[in-house]
């Protein structure tokens, strides 16, 4: 399918229409991150499936709504559940939700996911925010015939994750009580976890966590112009780094334990935004 710019703003122009405002900042809240949406005041809640042009989320623990309203102080766009390759998504759809938060007027997005550790000292429940990506298989979400409503043909992404909002990140990282490490995240498609070569190539290679989702958000972002924030959740030690299987459970429930301190520490962020 041959995507347009009309293709788009058909999915913005419904979503405004049942809010009413213009959002500031986009949110994609990852795995297990969900719960952050009990802090929208006033909030409308708009399922996926109803949102024309858009995309469903097949993911049993993502809850597939666009729940706008108000956070500290910021009117926002939260995505309750993302999308992602593995689901059978080709790459170019997945330019979607930020081309979304693009066209409803946002100023800048918010990236989170839940990933492994691959860096030595990362530990269950500490937090990296994101300063690099790598992403080695995979098409890139821009290939194909270029929108130049969003962007260029050709883009720079040397600053991809806004140096300005890493700053900002760490500094109000001080004030919580999670640890906090920047660092690179490593994509692979999933959704098998990774082998123990894999994560030890990984590590070789610069990656510090590793997770399904996220890269194509962030590149969508750079074409578009948006200043990127992102954030890793380290759920888990990837494969090989401790005599125990991989689950989507321990994903969960590191998630839940973190929840409620990673939404202070995101809604402090957010006022300082």
């Amino acid at each position: 399918m041959e995507y347009t710019y009309e293709f788009f703003a058909k999915s913005a122009d419904f979503v405004l229409e049942k809010i009413g405002f213009t959002p500031e900042i986009g949110i994609v809240l990852g795995s297990a991150l969900g719960p952050f949406v009990r802090y929208v005041e006033n909030p409308v809640a708009i399922p996926y499936e109803d949102i024309p042009n858009f995309l469903r989320s097949t993911v049993a623990t993502h809850a597939g709504e666009l729940i706008c309203g108000t956070v500290a102080g910021k009117k926002v766009a939260c995505m309750s559940g993302r999308f992602h390759s593995y689901e059978g998504y080709d790459f170019d759809q997945l330019t979607a939700p930020v081309r979304l938060f693009k066209l409803l007027g946002c100023r800048a997005v918010i990236l989170t996911n839940a990933a492994g550790g691959v860096n030595e000292n990362f530990k269950p429940g500490d937090i990296m925010v994101i300063n690099d990506q790598m992403m080695f298989c995979g098409f890139s979400p821009l290939r194909g015939k270029n929108i130049p409503e969003f962007g260029p043909r050709f883009f720079d992404v040397q600053k991809m994750y806004t140096p300005a909002l890493r700053e900002l990140a760490l500094k109000c990282a001080v004030n919580s009580p999670l640890t906090f490490h920047e660092g690179c995240y490593f994509f692979m498609q999933g959704p098998q976890f990774e082998t123990p070569a894999e994560i030890r190539a990984i590590r070789i290679l610069g990656g510090d966590a590793v997770g399904m989702s996220t890269v194509t958000e962030a590149l969508t972002a750079a074409h578009c112009g948006l200043p990127c924030l992102g954030f890793s959740v380290i759920t888990n030690l990837a494969a090989g780094m401790l005599d125990a299987p991989l689950t989507d459970e321990e994903v969960n429930e590191v998630g839940r334990k973190v929840g409620e301190d990673f939404s202070a520490y995101l809604m402090d962020v957010l006022e300082k935004m």
